[in-house]
């Protein structure tokens, strides 16, 4: 390729399972309606930009992402199972005070290395990434020169952010956060070489970053605490 590619990564807008800070990975939960707001806001943002295609987990929360923003371009959103989000097996639907009550040695093994540690019935990071990879360089290569958006989920969005910019993916959970609805932009000058742009902006619906207390990491959220 001689011309960029350029991807819009979009995590899905907020959901009550979002609120109530649930796993909720494979589990198809609709948006509430802040994720709804959320959403319009983002194509709103976006309407200037000339937007050639719109691809999406089949997952109802990213779908319906998609298709809130792919109406500012008049675009349906095109389904691929790689990207959807990773499944958190029997933990689906419960709170993490929950799963670490209920599964207390799984949960610290996860919070250990999330990339190559799986629940039970669910998947590894190493598992999305074989699978979302993929999907990513094939639009990159189906697209090369246009804009494209790409609506996917917290953790799906996070392994792949570290493989494409050569970060440790053991840490993506404590490295890497992602708002819902916000925007990563991603330019690449073939399907391999990528360079991030823009990462977890949400300006479009907020005027400060969130706080990232809570919505990032146990390890995070204890040495927030453990300062002086």
């Amino acid at each position: 390729m001689s011309t960029t590619t350029r991807l819009f990564l979009v995590r899905h807008g907020a959901t009550q399972l979002t609120a109530e800070n649930r796993f909720s990975g494979a589990v198809g939960v609709d948006l509430s309606d802040e994720g709804r707001w959320q959403a319009a806001k983002l194509g709103e943002r976006l309407r200037h930009d000339p937007v050639s295609a719109i691809y999406s987990s089949p997952l109802s929360r990213t779908i319906e992402t998609a298709t809130i923003i792919g109406k500012t371009f008049g675009l349906e959103p095109i389904t691929r199972d790689g990207l959807a989000e990773i499944s958190h097996g029997r933990w689906e639907g419960l709170t993490r005070a929950e799963v670490e009550a209920q599964f207390g040695d799984e949960y610290a093994a996860w919070e250990e290395d999330p990339f190559t540690f799986a629940p039970e019935g669910g998947e590894s990071g190493v598992a999305v990434l074989a699978r979302a990879l993929p999907v990513i360089r094939e639009i990159v290569t189906r697209h090369h020169g246009e804009c494209v958006a790409v609506i996917s989920h917290k953790a799906t969005i996070r392994i792949l952010l570290s493989s494409l910019l050569g970060f440790d993916a053991r840490g993506y959970r404590d490295r890497l956060d992602q708002a819902p609805a916000c925007l990563n932009v991603l330019d690449f000058r073939d399907a391999v070489r990528a360079r991030l742009m823009l990462f977890n902006d949400t300006s479009h619906y907020a005027h400060h970053q969130r706080s990232p207390q809570g919505n990032l990491s146990r390890w995070w959220d204890g040495a927030l605490t453990s300062r002086p």
